[in-house]
């Protein structure tokens, strides 16, 4: 509906004369673009936010995605086509931390209604983890000093410029965490748009309810394994480890980009060893060699462990739920959860 009509710069109407009006990738199946579809226009910087802003809004909304599908998140620059998008939007979605052009655009941006989903829960560090494995070290059979002696290798600040220095952004891999940014979401729509606050509230509560199934599943799910430890190329799974008991141990950092040294790679073949590691996880959206060398190097087999950052025709599922259930398959098998 377009709460807050408002006219766009002289800037951002000449970058679309040139590009050209064009939809980004919309989760719903209305192709107009933001600010110009009689409804409470959402722009969502990628698929996890795009999510939350469907089921709460419902038929209310019409979600506009940032990133593409196939697209890799972290590395999105915003277009002028976009900018200018946001410009004419009633709200904007993201988690600030994880692409650093959407901060900056929806920073500049004059969007009233913007929601940060980082601050609707708690971050925490990950990717090194050192603090997982100081905590259940002695559990898990693994050295608790392993990450401090590496740890400039998984800094939060990486070579290729993404800045996580506010903490692991990836919380919607953690059903209870994502439910929290749910019922803030939530209310941040019913304040933007009262009419329909009823609706919100309600969709929110049934999303919640769905989260915490979800929750009960990973939990009974994974009860009974043989192992905890699971290598990933990409330290996105972090919360999930940390609310189910697991250690990930990860050949990258928070990057999925970045290359392991010799020294890690070693250490991850111990590590293999010595805790009953079976699987090597890789996820959908990034090169698996890396995955297939060092399950190669250790004669251990590769599985996907998605981090539901894009849905596509390579995902195992259709939307997050089916995802996250196919993860919990994935992880069961590789852990030997009975």
């Amino acid at each position: 509906m377009n709460v807050r009509r408002r006219h766009i710069s002289a800037v951002a109407l000449s970058a679309v004369a040139a590009l050209g009006f064009g939809t980004l990738t919309a989760c719903s199946s209305d192709s107009a673009a933001a600010g110009d579809t009689g409804s409470f226009d959402v722009v969502a910087s990628f698929y996890p936010m795009a999510f939350l802003a469907e089921r709460i809004g419902g038929e209310h909304v019409h979600v506009t995605s940032l990133t593409q599908p196939g697209q890799e998140p972290h590395d999105l620059e915003i277009s002028a086509r976009q900018t200018a998008q946001l410009e004419e939007a009633d709200a904007a979605l993201y988690l600030k931390g994880l692409q650093p052009s959407v901060d900056e655009a929806i920073g500049q941006s004059p969007i009233a209604t913007k929601i940060d989903a980082a601050e609707l829960t708690t971050l925490e560090e990950h990717g090194t983890e050192v603090g997982h494995d100081e905590e259940h070290g002695d559990e898990h059979g693994t050295e608790a000093g392993h990450d401090e002696e590496h740890g400039d290798e998984h800094a939060h600040e990486d070579e290729h410029g993404h800045d996580h220095e506010g903490g692991d952004p990836h919380i919607w891999l953690d059903p209870v965490r994502y439910a929290e940014v749910a019922e803030g979401v939530g209310k941040a729509f019913q304040k933007a748009d009262p009419d329909h606050a009823a609706d919100y509230r309600a969709n929110t509560a049934a999303l919640v309810k769905d989260l915490k199934t979800l929750d009960e599943k990973f939990r009974t799910g994974l009860a009974n394994r043989k192992t905890d430890v699971f290598l990933t190329t990409h330290a996105a799974f972090g919360y999930l480890a940390e609310r189910y008991g697991l250690t990930e141990e990860a050949i990258s950092g928070l990057d999925p980009d970045t290359e392991p040294s010799g020294a890690r790679v070693k250490e991850l073949q111990k590590i293999a060893k010595e805790d009953g590691v079976t699987t090597v996880f890789y996820e959908t959206l990034v090169s698996d060699r890396t995955a297939k060398t060092l399950a190669g190097d250790t004669g251990l087999r590769t599985d996907v462990l998605d981090p539901v950052e894009g849905i596509t025709d390579h995902s195992r599922g259709e939307d997050y739920f089916q995802v996250m259930e196919a993860n919990l398959t994935a992880l069961r098998t590789a852990l030997g959860a009975r």
